[in-house]
């Protein structure tokens, strides 16, 4: 026997954005449905000009606490949670004159944009909706009689069903609402356990892993591995050009953002006030990077730390990219380029290579804590925030580094702590020159690095060195001072450091400590 459709005869409306919701309202009004509401969605129904009855009227009780209490009652959850096919359930609903309720439309309370713009704890607690969400799972569960709006996104999509079928539903629209209403519910709990887990992330509190929507990939790190992004994309960036971010421009997107973020806290409070940094990063590490007074500057100081490596890699900056910065690097095959803005004339200059990912990004809080899959679960730790400045580096040697010298430690070390384990960055003038990464030893790491600097003829003389992690032996401190270098940052912590700060006192290297390893595997 052929599905028959449901006719919609009583709805619930209860919102808290009203926006959007008035083509409903004025459908469900020509339909001649009797629409129940509360406290503000009744008042924006009445202005509308079409009659609504209040919920008090229904339950015969007031709203109480404040409007914390208003649908909480059985007239309403019995009229929703009723089944149309019971004898019982029919048997009790006339018994208590409770008539059935066969749409319910909710969009919950902001909890998510209080927290977001700084809401104070008293009101985020109360935006967090009660009954809003009740009304949602009582209707979701009862889908099989009762059509569930669960938030405005969907809106549309309800009003053209509402229309094209004048209004009747079918069980798998019906059904299809009730996943969306649950992943609403789902989503909105797990940001509220999210805002309460805060409290207790630095005693290792257990990770949100509820993280928005998700989004398939093309493929994985290779073509035959299936994959996808749990995030929101749209919250991060606006994509201007290009094809489609895969698995791998995400990882270059996340290490991209992460060492520009360090990168500029050493420009001053705004970018340009005192340099502007520009980095290329190809396989989650920089191949290039710079601080410079202009864009232009920075970019090509980027690209000279290793102009072969820089093809196919992600660009990132910190300012607005503008057309005759955007002509210069129009030469270069890139993938991304990511930035604050970009001037009318650089994205005339960029799209003219259809695939180029352009993506503007926007401000946009980081999740609190770092998650990996690791065997048969999940690593969880919190991100690593130390930046060290001038201020934090204590010089351990005999000879004190000159203030250009400290400037390239501090630059050299925020590279290092987001360079592949074993990492040894070298540096001169604020510029990258080599760096040896993901190296089983630090001896292979500083090899790689000065060979690097070395291929790109940069002279080492005078230049700085970071590393990730201590200096077991003394002999990177020989091979530094062979390659020129004269001032080493480490974080210190080996037994035997007083080795390695004793060779650099004989070999005339200024070194200075840390106290805080950078490892990133």
């Amino acid at each position: 026997m052929a599905e028959v459709p449901k006719r919609i005869e009583r709805a619930l409306i209860s919102v808290f954005d009203k926006n959007g919701l008035e083509p409903i309202v004025r459908e469900l009004h020509r339909l001649n449905v009797t629409i129940y509401s509360t406290g503000g969605t009744r008042s924006f129904i009445e202005g509308l000009g079409v009659p609504v009855v209040p919920v008090e009227d229904l339950t015969s009780f007031p709203s109480i606490l404040g409007g914390r209490v208003k649908t909480l009652h059985p007239k309403v959850f019995g009229g929703i949670l009723a089944r149309r096919g019971m004898q019982e359930d029919q048997a009790q609903m006339q018994e208590h004159a409770i008539p059935p309720i066969d749409l319910v439309i909710v969009d919950l309370y902001p909890f998510e944009a209080t927290v977001a713009a700084g809401g104070s704890e008293q009101e985020i607690i109360e935006k967090i909706d009660i009954g809003g969400v009740s009304l949602i799972r009582a209707a979701a569960k009862n889908h099989a009689d009762v059509f569930i709006i669960p938030a405005q996104r969907h809106y549309g999509e309800a009003l053209k069903t509402l229309v094209e079928q004048q209004g009747t539903t079918t069980l798998a629209q019906r059904r299809a609402f009730a996943t969306h209403a649950f992943a609403e519910t789902a989503h909105y709990d797990r940001a509220i356990h999210g805002w309460f887990n805060a409290f207790e992330v630095d005693a290792g509190g257990r990770p949100d892993l509820d993280v928005q929507p998700m989004h398939r990939l093309r493929y994985g790190e290779n073509p035959h591995q299936p994959a996808s992004f749990l995030g929101d994309l749209e919250g991060l960036f606006e994509q201007l050009g290009g094809k489609e971010l895969s698995y791998n421009n995400l990882l270059d997107l996340d290490a991209a953002t992460a060492l520009i973020d360090d990168l500029s806290l050493l420009c001053g409070a705004e970018p340009g006030e005192a340099g502007v940094p520009f980095a290329i990063i190809k396989h989650n590490n920089a191949c290039g990077a710079a601080i410079r007074p202009a864009l232009r500057q920075a970019w090509e100081a980027a690209l000279a730390g290793d102009p072969v490596s820089a093809f196919g890699g992600v660009l990132i900056t910190a300012a607005v990219v503008d057309e005759a910065t955007a002509k210069a690097i129009d030469p270069l095959f890139f993938e991304i380029i990511c930035a604050p803005g970009f001037a009318p004339g650089a994205l005339d200059v960029f799209r003219r290579k259809k695939n180029r990912i352009l993506l503007r990004r926007k401000e946009a809080p980081m999740p609190p804590r770092r998650l990996r899959s690791a065997l048969n679960g999940i690593l969880s730790q919190l991100p690593d925030r130390i930046v060290e400045r001038e201020a934090d580096l204590r010089t351990a040697t005999t000879k004190a580094p000159t203030p250009a010298e400290l400037h390239d430690l501090v630059f050299a070390n925020v590279l290092a702590k987001h360079t592949k384990s074993n990492a040894i960055v070298l540096a001169k003038g604020l510029q990258l020159l080599g760096s040896g990464t993901g190296q089983t030893s630090r001896v292979d790491a500083l090899e790689q690095a000065v060979a690097k600097a070395g291929k790109f003829n940069f002279d080492l003389h005078g230049a700085a060195m970071a590393s990730d992690a201590f200096f077991p032996f003394p002999d990177c401190v020989a091979i530094a001072a062979a390659a020129g270098i004269t001032a080493i940052v480490q974080p210190g912590g080996s037994i035997r450091d007083q080795d390695s700060t004793d060779a650099c006192n004989n070999l005339g290297i200024a070194l200075c400590v840390t106290g805080n390893r950078h490892f990133k595997h």
